[in-house]
């Protein structure tokens, strides 16, 4: 009997301190940032960032509250020594009560690959520097998506700066403005520590739209602020675009723009993926902002019409990954393909989970599908590093306590070169050859 009892209470014992060590309590909501009034001359740089503009070529964009001043960019390899300059272009828009300050967008270039430039805007101000993206592996991303102006939000940014990494890929869902624009201000001040340093390359998100009927058009403040380099991908709208960096051909599609057989978005993305060579840019990388696979209670189906019509593109394509926001919380599935388990599918990771004031989305579905192999509603970042033509590693980082910590990691082999790419039939290729 005595045997028995001892037994029950080593039991109990484990199973708490299996409880304790398993077990992760997440974190509060934290208070949306308050930013105190900074008064600033008319003229000097504001909310500056990067973007990629094409091969050896970067925009830098930035916002002046004086309307004649230039949009100059000044830009050498050694600080105050300027041995180049650009010139480019300028936009602002009015919403409602609100009249934006003069927003400039010039193109610098050509440059050099894995290069630190120091560079001046509108021939004033202070000196920011960038560095440019590798011409070759190894690559690293930074990713997080849903951001907003929280506490948390400033905690996912920390933690990123830390993170040794090239381009910043985010998701949609930048700032949650809300319609009320002088919070598009605020969030250009809050990331140009980080956004002036290293390209940011973004797609839109729901909270990106605030389309007014009679009074606003749909992404107005979001196409004014960040122009990305559509033109240059073959694109007719900012709201879908591709790029490429080192050995890696990036697709930003929009997930509130049309995307059925018939539309724009889906002719230029069967013409887009059609142009990839697998050979020059092995891995293939696919973002939106509403997730295709999705086992939160959280935005259930809302992608399924944007899957139905793009997934078998991004099949025929063997695109290696795809990577959504939208539900604030983590989840990364097997490769998959039509809904279930496929060796030669992506890889999708959901990762709206980078502070946005709405908090967090805690409720999954029960059972979880077989093809979901981690999920956690948490707030954090997530990093990709293409190692080489073959491998890359793929980590999320929780924000606990202000700490990052690593909590999902994992190697993925590229569809190249699993022969997947290979044994695709041309009745599964042939979606993309079709006028």
């Amino acid at each position: 009997m005595e045997t028995k009892f001892i037994h029950l209470i080593l039991t109990l014992l484990l199973s708490i301190s299996v409880t304790v060590r398993t077990d992760y309590v997440r974190p509060q909501p934290r208070k949306t940032l308050h930013f105190p009034w900074n008064p600033k001359p008319p003229s000097q740089p504001q909310q500056v960032h990067i973007s990629l503009a094409g091969e050896k070529h970067m925009q830098i964009s930035w916002v002046t509250d004086d309307k004649s001043a230039p949009s100059i960019v000044e830009y050498g390899t050694s600080p105050g020594i300027y041995t180049s300059s650009a010139e480019g272009d300028t936009t602002s828009y009015s919403y409602l009560f609100y009249s934006s300050g003069k927003i400039h967008h010039t193109v610098i270039g050509p440059l050099e690959h894995d290069t630190v430039y120091f560079y001046r805007c509108g021939g004033q101000g202070p000196e920011f520097q960038l560095k440019t993206p590798p011409a070759q592996f190894p690559v690293t991303f930074a990713v997080a998506g849903d951001l907003g102006q929280t506490g948390w939000t400033k905690s996912t940014l920390d933690h990123i700066d830390q993170c040794k990494y090239n381009i910043h890929l985010l998701p949609g869902d930048l700032s949650y403005a809300d319609y009320m624009q002088h919070r598009w201000d605020t969030f250009g001040e809050l990331v140009q520590p980080l956004a002036s340093a290293r390209p940011w390359m973004v797609t839109e998100g729901n909270h990106e739209k605030e389309k007014i009927p009679l009074f606003t058009d749909a992404f107005q403040s979001y196409n004014a602020r960040w122009k990305m380099p559509f033109e240059e991908s073959g694109s007719t709208s900012n709201l879908y675009y591709s790029f490429e960096v080192a050995g890696v051909h990036v697709i930003m599609l929009g997930s509130y723009t049309d995307y059925d057989e018939l539309s724009d978005q889906y002719s230029w993305l069967k013409a887009d993926l059609s142009k990839v060579d697998r050979r020059k840019t092995p891995w293939l990388v696919v973002l939106f902002h509403v997730p295709w696979y999705n086992s939160n209670n959280a935005h259930q189906g809302e992608g399924d019409g944007m899957m139905a019509a793009m997934e078998p593109l991004l099949y025929a394509a063997g695109v290696d990954l795809v990577l959504a926001g939208h539900v604030h919380a983590y989840e990364r599935s097997k490769r998959v393909n039509n809904g279930k388990s496929d060796p030669c599918g992506a890889v999708h990771i959901t990762i709206g989970d980078g502070g946005n004031r709405e908090g967090l989305a805690a409720k999954f579905r029960k059972p979880q599908p077989e093809w979901s192999m981690f999920r956690e509603a948490s707030f954090g970042h997530g990093e990709l590093k293409i190692v080489n033509s073959t491998h890359a590693f793929w980590s999320w980082h929780r924000n606990d306590d202000d700490e990052p910590v690593r909590s999902d990691q994992v190697w993925i082999t590229s569809l190249i070169s699993s022969g997947c790419l290979a044994e695709k039939n041309y009745e599964s290729r042939k979606i993309l050859l079709s006028p």
